[in-house]
């Protein structure tokens, strides 16, 4: 029921429109394994289906067909004759939906990508059913889900053949923001403050599947060792499940985001290819593309580079902090996550994290600047400058307005108000200093500062123009 969906307000909106049309439609859902698209589909229509069919993870051909023969006949009224290929499978699925007294026949294929297995004909036989049947009437809503979103882009969305432009509606299902963390917590009647939902978020993402494992029985400290750290700890085993249920030939992809869960400001074309002993073809061109569609990595244009030169940079949480504590398996204590609450390792991964934690909210951070009318370009920035003073200086978050200001974002997940100290605003001036000078903006700047809890009134908080805090990203 809708009622039990937490979040989700434009997908909703969406399955409301393509329900009521007096069309028959077709919907794509696609976005990452474990985010809730069959969730969002089964609770929305309280499972009340014309068909209903699940593809099966790596199947062949027959398995597949076996699978939908069986599912067909279970919503049948009478023997179902067995399909030999898809062509027929559509079609016997066509001689169900036309007896079906359903008002709206709403059809819903499930892992649609797994059931397209090699020389099987499958998109052809998809095209045949919403070409030849069921576009021409008037009843039927035919939603397809998939989390390879590779192939749901380049086999639908994108499709060139029998299936351009046939869509109707598409669904991106993207992890919650951390006011849906909140939301679903509240549903489960979790109580964890703000700070520890934003630290919990930059474990495990806005993944739903994966807040569902935190129990109320435990502290979050205490959950996360028992996910984690512990040898039969659900989260421990998640990464390789993870990609290889999503990417063919998974170990490549999970080789490219080592190399970049090493390099925190990301990595260019060029570099992967080269660590990657001269890879450079489209092979290294279709991973990069289609980890970003899965959303694992982002590609990014540092401040005042043209395009050519963008770099690929990790953002998923879960994945940064799996290479950070559990893939070397250097933390050998189960209960590593309690007993590690001041120790630099964490205080790093914590500094880092919050950053990926801002750019995953970038449109909360642009609405709490009074900035989302406004045309904006978000970049990070490293000097070039050759002087031993201002080498390494660098801004991880850079938003530059179409109005003439720019807002150089510093962020700190901090467990009080923050202070700025003497010596740290003699660094911050000689940052925006370096900034201006080598960038040769004529734009004013706003220093913005994002933190846990604001920052502390003193003599130096006066260089900054912009505070926010987590209160701002839980919109």
């Amino acid at each position: 029921m809708k009622q039990r969906i937490v979040g989700r307000k434009d997908e909703i909106a969406i399955l409301d429109k393509v329900t009521e049309s007096s069309r028959s439609e077709f919907v794509a859902i696609y976005g990452r394994r474990r985010v809730g698209k069959t969730y969002l589909v089964r609770e929305y229509y309280d499972n009340k289906f014309a068909f209903h069919c699940s593809g099966l993870s790596k199947s062949n051909t027959k398995a597949q067909l076996q699978n939908f023969n069986a599912t067909l006949q279970r919503y049948s009224l009478k023997p179902v004759k067995k399909s030999r290929n898809w062509l027929e499978a559509f079609d016997r699925l066509i001689d169900i939906l036309e007896v079906s007294s359903d008002k709206r026949k709403i059809v819903f294929l499930d892992e649609l990508p797994w059931m397209d297995t090699p020389r099987s004909n499958f998109i052809p036989a998809l095209e045949h059913f919403w070409n030849d049947w069921a576009s021409g009437r008037r009843d039927v809503v035919l939603v397809v889900c998939g989390s390879a979103t590779s192939w749901m882009m380049d086999k639908l969305i994108n499709n060139k053949g029998g299936l351009h432009n046939r869509l109707t509606n598409r669904i991106l299902v993207q992890p919650f923001t951390l006011l849906e963390c909140e939301a679903y917590f509240a549903s489960r009647k979790i109580k964890l403050s703000r700070y520890q939902i934003a630290e919990c978020y930059m474990i495990m993402g806005g993944i739903p599947y994966y807040l569902d494992y935190i129990d109320k029985a435990y502290s979050l400290n205490e959950n996360i060792d028992r996910l984690f750290f512990r040898p039969q700890g659900q989260m421990r085993t998640e990464f390789e499940n993870l990609y290889s249920a999503l990417f063919k030939n998974s170990d490549k992809y999970m080789k490219v985001v080592e190399l970049l869960s090493k390099k925190a400001k990301g990595l260019s074309r060029e570099e992967l290819a080269s660590v990657k002993k001269g890879k450079s073809g489209a092979d290294l061109t279709k991973i990069l593309s289609n980890l970003e569609k899965c959303g694992f990595i982002r590609s990014y244009r540092a401040f005042g580079q043209k395009t050519r030169n963008k770099l690929y940079q990790l953002i998923d949480p879960y994945t940064l902090f799996y290479f950070q504590f559990i893939h070397s398996e250097e933390y050998d204590d189960q209960n590593y996550w309690t007993h590690s609450m001041l120790s630099a390792e964490r205080n790093a991964w914590a500094g880092y994290s919050f950053e990926m934690l801002c750019l995953n909210h970038q449109e909360q951070i642009k609405k709490a600047l009074g900035v989302s009318g406004i045309m904006t370009k978000v970049s990070s920035w490293r000097a070039k400058t050759s002087d031993k003073n201002k080498k390494g200086t660098q801004i991880d978050l850079v938003i530059d307005r179409k109005d003439g200001y720019i807002n150089i974002c510093e962020m700190k997940f901090y467990k009080k108000e923050f202070t700025i100290t003497r010596e740290y605003y003699s660094k911050l001036e000689n940052r925006l200093d370096t900034f201006i000078e080598e960038t040769k903006t004529r734009k004013a700047i706003l220093l913005t500062f994002i933190t846990s809890y604001g920052l502390t009134t003193n003599e130096y908080s006066d260089i900054v123009q912009k505070s926010l805090t987590l209160e701002d990203l839980f919109v």
